[in-house]
């Protein structure tokens, strides 16, 4: 597995920390904060290809990782702000930017959807369970292919498409996705292509070999096939990235995985479409060129098992609620003969084929469980999902109904049904998250001396608003890291006075302390930090802090 490790920029900023230990405190702000896009500066050609093999990663995950307690490390990868910055990781799209409908049904399909007329095959599909095969269209492009199940017709298709415009949406890179059609007339073989036999071997891809492929896929009542082609990456594979540590070859890669909320998020947001197979496997690095070097970038390829289906079929009853396995579950289950039920074997079902088991009753995003747990997924805290659940509660239903409706179902009340439990998980997965810290979120202090901010909670309906709110104000130091008390300002609404003596001079920094009075919620009594900065006679929020997590970590220092 990769392990974490310090380039020579980390050890180049530790000096600076003991030199100024010396001089005095280092700053808590600096001139560019808070940055927009994650320093990603230094060449990576020099990365090569690596394996993580299913077997070790599901083992490793189920033994080890399952068992682990959380560090309380606040994430490593945040801003000032305690946002997210672009990355070749991630991308702000759906709640900072302003994205419409068209953006997100678009998604992250740039180029053309792929010419069916003519198919010739260059090889066999080298990873998954789902029927399907590297092939390139009539205009020479090459594509991956992926089939529906028999009895599933349209289902691992449409999840393929739908899901991947989700996830773009939320900010993951994603591969381009078309549903399209094969005909078993045009197709032809290339005669380089070959497949790896039970023995191990290598050897010409025949027509027979594409027929078994053929056999375990939904077929049209015409005779051809419905596929989801997914479009080859640009740059060079270089494989799998994990959940934890960092790439050793990668000098960009200086967060651990498991600290980057973006990762982190994951929980949340595979809660929510129930992405189960969340592994090692279902990711990939390539190796691009951006403004003249290389760059490491960094996909969800795979995002296709969510909702109630996978590749073979429907989902299993217990995916969701349980790990493959739990020693504590089957014990019980031993010692009760079965009687003891979990919440999998009572939740209830409206089955459509090409939906599987997708339900939102039983569901708690709380308790929710992928097929193995990744370290990102054990690290998550409080406001690591807050983070998510801001961007769960921006699909709104029509929203919801436009990107499912680019699944392509022949069955419209499955295609309702679809998006129906994505609403209803959308809220459960709201009001477990939101009102479980202070949701106070962009903190405005205004040029008529007005602190403005929004309730995130309140805003998507998930809690009451409380009676009031109190703001605590202090002239921060930004040398020494010392506050001097201004006073406190309380109001009915979201909209606190400053204090009369409140600094104006350029370069100035405040802090309001922003926490709720009458409400019933205990979380919301501990204050949101928000600094602002004065210049050209204006305010400028350049730091929120909520006060989560390990208050010593690396995450509230300057990245180098």
């Amino acid at each position: 597995m990769p392990r974490p490790r310090l380039f020579p920029s980390s050890i180049v900023v530790l000096a600076l920390l003991a030199c100024s230990a010396v001089r005095g405190a280092v700053p808590r702000f600096y001139g560019d904060d808070p940055i927009a896009r994650e320093p990603e500066s230094r060449d990576a050609a020099g990365a090569n290809p690596i394996e993580v093999g299913l077997l070790y990663d599901l083992s490793y995950n189920l033994l080890v990782t399952a068992k682990r307690q959380p560090s309380n490390v606040h994430a490593q990868n945040v801003n000032t702000i305690d946002e997210v910055p672009d990355s070749s990781w991630f991308t702000n799209r759906v709640l900072p930017r302003r994205v419409t409908a068209d953006d997100i049904v678009r998604g992250p399909n740039a180029g053309p959807p792929p010419n069916p007329e003519r198919w010739t095959i260059t090889r066999e599909k080298s990873a998954g369970f789902a029927p399907g095969f590297t092939a390139k269209d009539a205009t020479g492009e090459t594509w991956f292919l992926s089939f529906d199940s028999p009895g599933n017709p349209e289902g691992a298709t449409a999840a393929m498409v739908v899901a991947s415009k989700i996830f773009w949406a939320l900010g993951y890179n994603q591969v381009e996705t078309f549903i399209t059609t094969v005909d078993p007339a045009r197709i032809t073989i290339d005669p380089k292509a070959t497949t790896r036999r039970p023995n191990g071997t290598r050897t010409r891809l025949t027509r027979k070999d594409l027929d078994a492929i053929l056999e375990r896929a939904a077929r049209n009542a015409n005779g051809t096939y419905r596929a989801a082609a997914g479009r080859v990456l640009p740059g060079k594979v270089l494989g799998p990235f994990v959940y934890q540590g960092t790439r050793t070859d990668d000098p960009n890669d200086i967060v651990d995985h498991e600290h980057r909320r973006e990762l982190r998020a994951l929980r949340v947001f595979g809660a929510w479409t129930n992405l189960t197979d969340l592994k090692a496997g279902n990711t990939l690095d390539t190796l691009v060129t951006v403004d003249g070097r290389s760059v490491i970038r960094h996909y969800l390829q795979d995002v296709g098992s969510t909702f109630g289906i996978g590749a073979n079929g429907p989902h299993d009853w217990d995916e969701g609620f349980e790990y493959f396995y739990e020693r504590d579950n089957t014990l019980r289950r031993l010692a009760t003969f079965g009687f003891a039920l979990s919440p999998w074997q009572t939740a209830k079902y409206t089955t459509y084929p090409s939906i599987g088991r997708f339900e939102a009753d039983a569901f708690d995003p709380t308790t929710w469980k992928p097929h193995t747990p990744v370290r990102a997924y054990i690290e998550m805290l409080a406001d690591d999902a807050f983070w998510a659940a801001r961007r769960v509660a921006a699909f709104d239903d029509t929203l919801l109904r436009a990107i499912v409706h680019t699944g392509a179902f022949s069955d419209a009340a499955a295609e309702q049904h679809l998006a129906a439990i994505l609403g209803q998980r959308r809220d459960k997965v709201v009001r477990a998250y939101l009102p479980a810290i202070n949701p106070i979120v962009d903190p405005r202090l205004e040029a008529d001396g007005h602190l403005r901010f929004d309730n995130a909670a309140v805003t998507a309906g998930a809690a009451d608003a409380p009676s009031g709110y109190r703001a605590a104000w202090a002239q921060f130091d930004n040398a020494t890291g010392d506050a001097r008390p201004l006073g406190e300002t309380v109001a009915p609404a979201a909209d606190l006075p400053a204090p009369p003596e409140l600094p104006t001079s350029n370069g100035v920094i405040v802090r309001a302390d922003i926490s709720a009075m009458g409400s019933k919620i205990a979380a919301w009594q501990q204050p949101v930090h928000a600094y602002f900065r004065r210049a050209g006679g204006a305010w400028t929020l350049i730091g929120l802090d909520r006060g989560i997590g390990d208050a010593a970590s690396p995450a509230r220092n300057k990245q180098p």
